[in-house]
């Protein structure tokens, strides 16, 4: 019969984008795998993808006491219908309802991937409630999983866990990098093509930025500094990634300069990243907070030279100077100067794009963390077998 694991993430995106293949990949080698999140358009596309059942469970990512009540007896209900050998949460929301449902039932391995803490960036009240939810987390599970040294270093530092129960698979990150498909030479020609003519034909550099569309991921500062840097060189900005004006809006004046700098081209979302990075001269990570970034590691398999904000996350990548330039976290005038520096050192900026390019490919191949945590699953649950 094989042994039962179930994956809760709080939307069913996750399972798209940051666990893409790995349900798949641990059904193929012995587990029932369930996945659990709340609904959304990706829902039918994961089940297809992953080739598991998929149940979903109403739930929100911001503060609803309510509606998480509900949630939380409807994942006890399901856990105990089930009785998994293993449950494993992603992001905040899941993790506390989903570790809470397990804990409650009797699951004996019980694990929370921390993919990013959004209590880095807040203040007050927020910031002590979201650090109690947190605790409550990490306190119902057995394994905590920070997807990098830094996030783990920052969670023994606030003391939000029992050291024991913290590690980091592997090299870090959550689900590794598809080599095949961020790859320069499997890029389709034709694709690239007709994927560029769909964008304004403005001459110069290309810069990209992939993610939310949002205050925390640097947005504001990236499009500021773009317009400064308008006068002196010949720029095309490509802002890739959803708005989200009900968690953390961008303010209007910068959502207005997007719309109407006719150098700026904004696209919601799309599944063929790869080639916006085959097009692009540069990438920038300018996000406030992150756990370990795979968009960085993106760029990185496709040569891409990288210039993100000194955080957590980004600094377990990237190495100033050595695979890419850094700058100080919402300080317009480093980023400024950083670009500066990239567009007029092209040969010194090329080596530092291959040195990322070597470390990615070698140290986050997707099959190997993959074949690390199915390893871990195993050698847990012998551990618990002998108990």
């Amino acid at each position: 019969m094989g042994k039962t694991l179930i994956r809760i993430t709080t939307v069913p995106m996750a399972f798209k984008v940051l666990l893409a293949g790995q349900p798949k990949f641990m059904s193929q080698n012995g587990f029932n795998v369930i996945m659990i999140s709340a609904d959304g358009k990706e829902a039918e596309d994961i089940k297809k993808e992953e080739g598991c059942p998929h149940i979903i469970i109403p739930m929100t990512r911001s503060i609803t006491p309510l509606q998480d009540i509900i949630s939380f007896f409807k994942l006890r209900k399901v856990i105990k219908k089930y009785r998994p050998d293993i449950v494993h949460t992603h992001t905040p929301k899941a993790g506390l309802l989903g570790m809470l449902a397990a804990r409650s039932t009797g699951v004996k391995v019980r694990i929370h991937t921390v993919g990013g803490l959004p209590l880095i960036i807040e203040t007050g009240f927020k910031k002590w409630l979201l650090m109690l939810t947190e605790k409550l987390t990490y306190f119902c599970a057995t394994e905590v999983w920070p997807n990098s040294k830094s996030m783990m270093n920052f969670i023994i530092e606030k003391k939000l866990a029992n050291a024991q129960k913290l590690s980091v698979i592997d090299n870090g990150s959550t689900n590794g990098i598809d080599l095949k498909k961020f790859c320069k030479q499997n890029i389709n020609e034709e694709i690239k093509n007709k994927i560029n003519k769909s964008l304004p034909q403005v001459n110069g550099l290309k810069i990209l930025c992939v993610g939310r569309m949002v205050k925390d991921k640097g947005i504001e500062e990236l499009v500021t500094v773009f317009e400064k840097l308008q006068q002196h060189y010949a720029l095309q900005l490509i802002l890739v990634g959803p708005f989200e004006p009900h968690l953390d809006p961008l303010s209007a004046e910068t959502l207005d300069t997007i719309i109407n700098n006719p150098a700026i081209t904004h696209i919601s979302w799309s599944d063929s990243i790869e080639y916006y990075m085959a097009l692009a001269d540069i990438f920038v990570h300018p996000s406030h907070r992150e756990g370990f970034p795979n968009v960085i590691l993106q760029a990185g398999a496709m040569h891409l030279p990288v210039i993100c904000s000194r955080i957590p996350g980004n600094a377990d990548i990237i190495r100033e100077g050595k695979t890419g330039l850094m700058f100080e976290v919402k300080n317009e005038n480093d980023l400024y100067n950083k670009l500066r520096l990239a567009f007029e050192n092209k040969v010194e900026t090329e080596k530092i794009a291959h040195a990322l390019f070597e470390e990615v490919t070698q140290l986050y191949n997707r099959k190997r963390i993959h074949e690390v945590i199915l390893n871990t699953y195993n050698r847990l649950l012998q551990k618990h077998e002998s108990k």
